[in-house]
């Protein structure tokens, strides 16, 4: 019991060793018998470390707290002392800073990542707003794309067509641009028609053309308490009984030619039969790319299938050669091919029933008219018949006007005229006078010339003659409508024709 009491009591001494910081050991009593120094390993057993201990006001009771002592048989004093664990973590707290370092890293790639997405969701989120803007747009703007509301475009064209009415009963004098309107009106029903079996975004051009007539239209009305010339009566169509071309009205574009764009060279019209006067179909014969071949040309019953590109009958030839080419009851009349004949052409079988050659006509482009090539032989029809306009070598170039049999294409009689035919731009006949025009600038042609072979008279006219393109390439008379038919540039366009009063 001795013993344990001195292992006890030693305990404090060998603890002060250790740590060095308690305070100095409890000395032991006179009989016990201790050695200075004793090797830790004899009697200490402990789970610390090497490292010192900081100081702390509980050290001692903590330490004396955590022991256990015992005398061995010999007499030995064995103790086993645990420690409190006070040593500072060093590779703990590297490890930590690794570990915090490796995090930060990873965070912040996270996090720019983020700011990407941030950045994107920006970019989309306008995206979105501007779509939605779009969209309500057309919703509030725009026609249904799946509801096309056809009988409410049907209910403006009628009442556009009511107002032509009122303003054609309310101005005085000629009403050509009212009439001009009234049949385009007409038009448009038959496209809106037309269009009610097509595609639906059709409707937007349709829409568009509506408003442009609506603008024409107030236009119209607001000027019709205007002074507006008051032209004479026209005369009856078909006859003669007036006093000769006295001016032309604004061009009426019809459309494009049926090829396109690139054919601006050609010849376009109506048959005119005297047998019946009313009725005719309507042929276009654009020339190909080279300004010279006639290869294909279309017919139409009316006009409505050549608005619409309905109901055509193509043909192909391949002996035609420039754009003065005239129909003349049921016949289409034009210049053999790099000759000097003329051929007349069936257009119920396209087959050349009658060639005859125009004697002492210069051809191939030797005297042809102002900016047009090979159209030195040019066919035109009035309310007289077939006739054809070209120049001869005796003639020096000037025009010579000859009529033509219609049947056989024999010459029936010819007249010489002082004009040279290569300055003339164009040429057509009206009850049996010639009359020929020139380029005043692009946009402007003048009848300048006349030659009426009923009395052999010839003289000069100032006569404007708008146009919608540069060039003109062919013009054809029609005695039943009394309307001119231009080739200009691709584009048909026709013209009424004015007429003055018959002299007393």
């Amino acid at each position: 019991m001795m013993s344990g009491i001195l292992c006890l009591l030693a305990l404090p001494f060998l603890l002060g060793q250790t740590t060095g910081d308690l305070e100095p050991p409890i000395p032991s009593t006179p009989s016990s018998s201790f050695p200075d120094s004793v090797p830790s390993s004899s009697f200490l057993s402990a789970s610390s470390s090497n490292s010192s201990f900081g100081p702390s006001p509980g050290s001692v009771s903590q330490s004396l707290s955590n022991f256990t002592g015992f005398e061995d048989d010999h007499g030995t004093c064995q103790c086993s002392v645990t420690l409190p664990d006070t040593t500072f973590p060093v590779q703990r707290v590297e490890r930590l800073e690794v570990t915090a370092h490796i995090l930060s890293q990873k965070f912040e790639k996270e996090l720019s990542k983020v700011r990407e997405y941030v950045q994107l969701i920006s970019v989309y989120e306008k995206k979105l707003l501007n779509l939605t803007v779009r969209v309500e747009i057309m919703e509030k703007d725009t026609i249904s794309y799946t509801e096309l509301d056809f009988e409410l475009i049907k209910i403006e064209v009628q009442e556009m067509e009511k107002l032509v009415t009122q303003l054609k009963g309310s101005v005085g004098g000629s009403t050509a641009i009212v009439d001009q309107l009234e049949v385009e009106i007409r038009n448009m029903t038959l496209l809106v028609e037309k269009l009610e079996t097509l595609d639906k975004n059709n409707v937007l051009a349709i829409r568009r053309e509506i408003l442009a007539l609506k603008t024409r239209l107030k236009e119209c009305e607001a000027s019709k308490g205007e002074n507006v010339p008051v032209s004479p009566p026209p005369p009856a169509p078909g006859s003669c009984g007036h006093g000769g071309v006295m001016n032309i009205s604004k061009p009426a574009v019809v459309q494009l030619n049926w090829r396109g764009f690139a054919y601006k060279y050609g010849a376009w019209g109506r048959d005119y039969s005297p047998q019946h006067p009313e009725g005719g179909l309507y042929w276009v014969a654009p020339l190909n790319t080279d300004g010279r071949t006639l290869e294909y040309y279309r017919l139409h019953n009316t006009l409505d299938d050549l608005l619409l590109y309905v109901n055509a009958r193509d043909y192909r030839i391949t002996y035609g050669q420039g754009g003065g080419t005239a129909v003349y009851n049921n016949f289409m009349y034009v210049n053999w091919y790099n000759t000097r004949s003329i051929a007349k052409i069936n257009l119920s079988n396209n087959r050349a029933e009658v060639t005859q050659s125009l004697p002492n006509a210069a051809y191939n482009n030797r005297f042809s008219y102002a900016n047009v090539g090979w159209q030195d032989i040019d066919l035109a029809v009035d309310e007289n018949g077939l006739w054809v306009i070209y120049s001869t070598e005796a003639s020096t170039g000037n025009m010579v006007i000859s009529k033509l049999n219609d049947t056989t294409l024999v010459v029936l009689n010819t007249w010489y005229t002082r004009q040279y035919k290569p300055s003339v731009s164009n040429a057509f006949m009206v009850c049996g006078v010639l009359y020929a025009t020139r380029t005043l600038n692009t946009k402007t042609e003048e009848i300048f010339y006349y030659y009426d072979t009923n009395t052999g008279k010839e003289g000069r006219l100032d006569i404007t003659l708008h146009k919608m393109q540069e060039r003109v390439q062919s013009i054809n008379y029609h005695p039943f409508e009394q309307k001119l038919f231009v080739y200009n540039d691709g584009y048909l366009l026709n013209y009424d024709v004015i007429f003055n009063q018959k002299p007393k």
